[in-house]
């Protein structure tokens, strides 16, 4: 037999061992995504809207399963479900994470005060949950963290405040009682919406205001929620930088790791 038409069995054991590689590819893929949008998935705080609870630079771990399943869990947004599958209804109290509106192309975080039927509003920086002033406690002014990706604070004189939901749900909040954006609504949330505010109440853009890309979020579509922030997953303060992986533990708040979310 000629030396040049001899099939080597070489050739096709290494294509089939490409092959089968690339399907074990594929499989990892599709359990990650699988994973990540129905069980669990990190997520980062970009700003300081959620402060004093949550830092910019906090990895937050969303538990995807809590409220069951709708068509933010899944790859690309399809299957386009409508309403939720095996669905749960979040507690007032609530930290979220869900798709903002008017165009549902962003992740945004807050807390969920409000539920379907509820009536929303601030007055002098309190907030009126069906009429009645949710109890608050003045704390220790706090001032800004010490860190390069937390700017949006005003110095060292922060008004800290206890508030105490329904239910017994307690966290901080920073408010400046003067502040115009601190008395707004009342706001009435419709069915299968929510009303969400940022713990730092000067600086969030949330659903006091209308909703717009890049601004306010108005009510947020009960389908656009993807989960609740459970707990901190890791913190970094902002110095680090790829091209300096020697600075990368030095970013890291270790304190951080782990923490519950209140």
């Amino acid at each position: 037999m000629d030396a040049a038409t001899e099939t080597s069995p070489i050739a096709p054991r290494a294509a089939r061992e490409i092959e089968r590689g690339l399907w074990i590819l594929l499989a990892f893929a599709v359990a990650a995504m699988l994973v990540r949008g129905l069980v669990a998935m990190p997520r980062s705080v970009p700003s300081e809207s959620m402060l004093p609870g949550l830092l910019p630079g906090d990895y937050v771990l969303v538990a995807r399963w809590r409220y069951g399943w709708s068509h933010t869990s899944f790859p690309f947004g399809w299957p386009r479900l409508r309403g939720r599958l095996l669905a749960r209804a979040p507690e007032r109290g609530d930290v979220v994470v869900f798709r903002a509106p008017p165009d549902g192309r962003t992740d945004y975080i807050k807390r969920l005060v409000g539920l379907p039927g509820d009536t929303i509003a601030l007055r002098g920086g309190q907030l009126i949950l069906n009429g009645a002033p949710v109890p608050r406690v003045r704390g220790a002014d706090i001032g800004r963290p010490n860190a390069p990706n937390a700017i949006a604070l005003f110095g060292c004189c922060n008004p800290l405040y206890t508030e105490t939901l329904p239910g017994g749900r307690r966290y901080d909040v920073i408010v400046h009682d003067a502040m115009p954006q601190e008395t707004m609504g009342p706001f009435r949330v419709p069915p299968g919406h929510y009303f969400m505010l940022g713990d730092n109440r000067d600086v969030s853009l949330d659903s006091r205001f209308p909703a717009r890309p890049g601004g306010g979020i108005g009510m947020v579509p009960a389908d656009e929620v993807e989960g609740p922030a459970v707990r901190v997953l890791l913190s970094v303060d902002g110095t680090a930088r790829w091209a300096a992986p020697w600075r990368w533990l030095a970013a890291l708040r270790i304190d951080r790791t782990g923490k519950p979310i209140a």
